[in-house]
């Protein structure tokens, strides 16, 4: 870890300093352990871990802070991690202890901003838990299973080809193929193409609409294990060869499971909050009027 200034407490400044990924990058790696440590204890969330002034700090309040995204340290060990949380919060506690003595909770501005912060809170933790009412492991299944069903079949190739700059050549090489020359050897040997020609013209699987219109309808005409005649497309003169043909397969539930569980949490908050405004009373007071319809031009009027 970067040494850091005496000036400065190992607490929240200093937890400020570890947080740029720079300054992680820059500490040099800890020794390894002779012995991995035995997992700590869990904690009630009322244990205190430390008192400031007299007002505790409590393993609870950790749990909240460590959750804080702006308080996020990858690469840390959780016992340093919980040092620097610890001494964050006892700095925290010092400074609204501060505040509170300087009467700052009864500016009209911060009364605002708690008032925000709470409806906030409030809201979030709201949805949160609705979510996780909703984004059951069923509930994912079924949407799952819902969505492959509605999937149409897609086609795809397994196919090499072989990039030259024009027809004469393409026609040449198309030849030596159809006599019997082996694909890779002629690719490595002539192919124009930097990302394919070291693995034989190999461009493994894809679907009719990752390719250049010309080159796709060929590909998805030919008969696996034949050579197509010369195509012509913005990048040159190709050469295809289809390998194999098949039908793409459907990612399995585990493969999906979490843009499954993300789009159903989405989904839920935002059904939430539509039927929350459904069946609220809105008042926009002193919004501006809406704008009035553009009159009709003299053509519209006859």
């Amino acid at each position: 870890m970067p040494t850091l200034s005496p000036f400065w407490r190992n607490g929240a400044l200093a937890l400020g300093l570890l947080l740029p990924g720079a300054a992680l990058a820059q500490a040099p790696a800890p020794a390894a352990p002779a012995a991995a440590p035995s997992a700590a204890p869990a904690q009630s969330p009322d244990t205190v871990v430390a008192k400031v002034n007299g007002a505790t700090i409590t393993a609870g309040d950790l749990a909240v802070a460590a959750d804080d995204p702006a308080l996020s340290l990858p690469g840390v060990d959780e016992a340093q991690k919980r040092n620097l949380l610890v001494d964050y919060m006892v700095d925290l506690k010092i400074g609204a202890q501060a505040a509170e003595k300087d009467k700052v909770a009864e500016s009209p501005d911060f009364t605002r901003k708690l008032a925000y912060f709470r409806d906030k809170l409030l809201l979030d933790e709201y949805l949160e838990r609705e979510a996780k009412k909703a984004v059951t492991p069923q509930a994912a299944k079924a949407l799952y299973d819902e969505t492959v069903k509605a999937m149409k079949p897609e086609e795809e190739v397994h196919a090499r080809h072989i990039l030259v700059d024009n027809e004469a050549e393409a026609k040449k090489i198309a030849a030596r193929l159809k006599a019997g020359e082996d694909f890779a050897k002629v690719a490595a040997e002539t192919s124009k193409d930097p990302g394919s020609k070291a693995e034989g013209g190999d461009l493994g699987w894809f679907t009719k609409e990752r390719m250049v219109a010309p080159f796709a309808d060929a590909a998805f005409k030919l008969e696996a294990g034949k050579i197509s005649d010369p195509i012509k497309t913005q990048f040159g003169w190709h050469v295809i060869k289809v390998e194999e043909k098949r039908s793409k397969p459907v990612p399995s539930f585990d493969e999906m499971k979490e843009q499954v569980e993300a789009y159903l949490t989405r989904k839920t908050q935002q059904d939430i909050i539509t039927k929350l405004r459904e069946g609220a009373k809105i008042e926009r007071v002193g919004a501006a009027p809406a704008a009035p319809a553009p009159a009709p031009k003299a053509d519209e009027k006859k």
